[in-house]
């Protein structure tokens, strides 16, 4: 991809085929499949498997570039991560299975086109809801087809309606949210991708997870970042190291938010 203008047209043309693939293999699935549970302990259903059969099948047609999906094996995510820097499809067909297996409508398909391991276009999308967020690099964020934010965030934490998730964070740092919360109001929705659009969006102005891996965030941070947010790993790495690790994650709506957000955190964490 050569400038924002090409990206952004390559986004517009994913959009399109997510939205295609959840109505064809996601939706007709919806409060009929069952739970099921990988190696792992973690959640998956029949259509995470057949919407990432089909993600799998159509996505290189758009861009070439391997299919790096969430329902794959460690050893081929680390496979396709170390030989993708030319292009990569980073997808999570659904996230929040277990919203989408217990009949909750806030879940998602979020997937992004990784070039030297950064993100260039990327989309969620929830087919309940109908709400398609995307981004491309250099061409801003949009909600179908309304630039991103929506409104303005708060201008300070006091004021700030947090997402926060707080199974993956430290006894001290949960405990201090629990009773010291230095924001106004919190939320925890279950789907890790629409919150990063939530804040994009300005829906949510902070946001906060202990434990997230590469697809839960590729497509989200790209979009929170074209609309003007902030983000970074919770221990103040890098966030785009790969699929192996799972890692923290802080962001907030505006760069002012995030200095005062990631502030406070760090004398807490």
């Amino acid at each position: 991809m050569n400038n924002a203008s090409s990206r952004l047209t390559q986004a517009r043309a994913l959009e399109s085929v997510v939205r295609d693939i959840a109505r064809e293999e996601i939706l007709p699935r919806y409060l009929k499949s069952a739970r099921n549970r990988k190696s792992d302990g973690s959640l998956f259903t029949e259509a995470d498997i057949a919407s990432q059969q089909r993600f799998t099948e159509a996505l290189p047609q758009l861009l070439p570039g391997a299919v790096l999906g969430e329902e794959m094996s460690a050893e081929q995510q680390a496979r396709l991560w170390s030989t993708g820097r030319d292009g990569l499809w980073c997808i999570d067909p659904i996230d929040g299975t277990t919203n989408f297996a217990n009949g909750i409508p806030f879940f998602a398909v979020s997937i992004a086109y990784l070039v030297d391991h950064q993100p260039d276009f990327g989309v969620v999308y929830n087919p309940v809801t109908d709400e398609a967020f995307y981004a491309a690099r250099g061409a801003g964020a949009f909600l179908n087809g309304v630039a991103l934010p929506l409104r303005a965030p708060a201008t300070q934490v006091a004021d700030a309606v947090a997402g926060v998730d707080f199974k993956r964070v430290s006894n001290r740092l949960a405990d201090e949210l629990a009773v010291r919360p230095p924001y106004y109001s919190q939320r925890n929705f279950g789907s890790s991708a629409l919150e990063w659009c939530f804040v994009a969006a300005g829906r949510l102005d902070v946001y906060l997870h202990g434990g997230q891996m590469l697809w839960d965030y590729a497509a989200g941070a790209l979009i929170l970042a074209e609309a003007g947010g902030s983000a970074a790993a919770l221990d103040g790495g890098t966030l785009m190291a790969g699929p192996a690790v799972k890692r923290g994650v802080i962001a907030a709506a505006s760069p002012t938010l995030f200095a005062e957000w990631s502030a406070w955190l760090k004398g807490r964490s």
